[in-house]
């Protein structure tokens, strides 16, 4: 591939390399291939289930330690609320108000979504805000056909020179509708559930990751609601905020594989996706990471019980991180019985699902040292899961790599080839799904702070088909952040409940009952 110089220095000014630039170019030209599926994941192979007693002991010993040691939030949030009023935009764009009314409209297209929209109407929490818009704007509303203030209020909402929700950070936009009209956003839950597991030693500390224009947004949101958040809560907040590095864009190309160049002659890159955000959290440091996706959360009468099995998990890797710490430090030593090598390769396989080579007996002492310390020297994640209820996304699998070794992953359903019989079993057969409800421990045995790109997969990248200015390209995305980009380290999946998995994928998931008030 043969770059000029106007190219190098292009690529070079967005702190990229031609090397990587020449790297990526080849997966494009050899294509990625599909995670290779074993089994999936399930109770008692691979997901832990809990019982009340171990549901106690990890939040009680989680509790005991929260003080002694440094937490952090830390949550992606640079999506606009654009998708969640998808079905609405096509009804702006579709409808014709002269025409039909809006129930025609709706049987017509055999349109669910339309109909429970205006069904719920008065129940979402932007509800009165919109009307109060839609009276200033139009003195005469009140007296307007039902049709045409459905179709203005969606207008209203919609309109970039009107209220303009679609184009709204999700995270500022309104979520949940307390007494006295009091709204509050996804960005203002996230503060109160954090507050429930943080230090009671420090601040509550929580890093988004948001897009660079929307940065003055979020610091006015804040400003607006710290006082109030930290008068209900008893607790200060310290809060941060990155975004997705320039460096982490990558290049885009035709069809056939060559550059795709903007008219002006220059290279086109893209943004890579959330598996970008590896080095994001790679420049964070704490004891305890949680990760969390900023439109799962729930009203404050559900806080406390998703804040439980928040606890139950960060108690979880506290235990685990002691053993192994400890397993690290006499592996250290080099003064290791053969009594002692069995315990721990014992620990890894029944207690961190991984899979020993079948070689390793034949190992000499020193490799066999060697072999276990690699294993266990990794970053943990204790990953909760739910039940599948058919949600789109990834889910707990266990797949083989390319030598041959077995380990227990997160996989997106982009991932798996369903036109092989084998691999769509496996996947319809899964039981559990992956809410993105992550902690992690991102320090090694001597305290210090594990590189994270290290332990990314860069063959488990997406390449998906875009278009630009009517012609098409083919764009790459970053390995994903819980999947690619932890593939390399320690996982543990544990059974959660439903209660904690909340997410608003479209303005009508606001209807159901964790984001409402009774």
């Amino acid at each position: 591939m043969i770059f000029s110089e106007k190219d190098i220095q292009q690529i070079e000014s967005k702190g990229l390399t031609l090397k990587k630039v020449e790297r990526q170019i080849k997966l494009f030209e050899s294509g990625i291939p599909f995670a290779n599926l074993v089994a999936e994941a399930t109770i008692d192979s691979g997901i832990l289930r809990l019982s009340n007693n171990d549901i106690q002991e990890y939040m009680s010993y989680f509790e005991s330690k929260k003080d002694n040691i440094s937490i952090l939030k830390f949550v992606p949030a640079s999506g606009a609320a654009t998708r969640m009023f998808k079905f609405l935009y096509s009804f702006l764009e579709d409808y014709n108000l002269e025409k039909e009314s809006i129930n025609s409209y709706i049987n017509r297209f055999k349109n669910n979504d339309l109909s429970l929209f205006f069904i719920g109407l008065d129940k979402f929490p932007f509800y009165h805000t919109v009307i109060a818009h839609l009276q200033k704007e139009y003195p005469e509303f009140d007296t307007l056909s039902l049709n045409e203030q459905r179709f203005k209020f969606v207008q209203m909402m919609l309109d970039g020179d009107q209220l303009d929700y679609g184009n709204s950070p999700k995270g500022l936009m309104p979520f949940h509708k307390y007494k006295n009209q009091v709204i509050s956003t996804a960005f203002e839950e996230h503060l109160y559930e954090s507050a429930l597991y943080s230090s009671d030693n420090e601040a509550t500390k929580l890093h988004f990751t948001i897009s660079e224009k929307h940065n003055h947004k979020f610091d006015e949101e804040f400003s607006r609601i710290e006082q109030k958040v930290e008068e209900i809560t008893g607790s200060k907040f310290d809060i941060s905020f990155s975004y997705q590095k320039e460096s982490t864009d990558t290049i885009a190309v035709t069809p056939k594989n060559k550059p795709f160049r903007e008219d002006d002659g220059s290279l086109h890159f893209r943004p890579s996706g959330h598996g970008a955000l590896i080095e994001n959290l790679n420049d964070l440091t704490a004891d305890i990471i949680f990760i969390k996706n900023i439109d799962n959360v729930v009203t404050y009468k559900y806080k406390n019980e998703v804040a439980k099995y928040k606890k139950v998990l960060a108690g979880i890797l506290l235990k685990i991180q002691q053993r192994v710490f400890n397993y690290l430090r006499l592996l250290d030593n080099s003064d290791v019985s053969h009594e002692q090598i069995i315990e721990i390769g014992e620990f890894l396989v029944n207690t961190m699902n991984v899979r020993i080579s079948t070689e390793f007996e034949k190992y000499s002492l020193k490799y066999q040292i060697e072999y276990l310390a690699e294993k266990l020297n990794r970053p943990i994640r204790i990953c909760g899961m739910v039940k599948n209820e058919g949600e789109p996304g990834g889910g707990p699998f266990w797949i083989k790599d390319e030598s041959g070794n077995i380990s227990l992953q997160i996989v997106e359903s982009a991932q798996i080839n369903k036109k092989n019989k084998y691999q769509k079993q496996i996947l319809k057969n899964a039981t559990h799904f992956n809410p993105v409800d992550l902690v992690c421990g991102t320090k090694n045995y001597k305290g210090e702070k594990f590189d994270l790109k290290k332990f990314v997969d860069k063959k488990a990248a997406f390449i998906s088909m875009k278009t630009k200015t009517g012609k098409d390209l083919k764009a790459l995305e970053l390995p994903g952040l819980w999947n690619g980009s932890m593939a390399n380290w320690n996982t543990i999946f544990v059974e959660v409940p439903l209660i904690t998995f909340n997410p608003v994928k479209t303005v009508n998931d606001l209807l159901k009952a964790p984001h409402q008030i009774k």
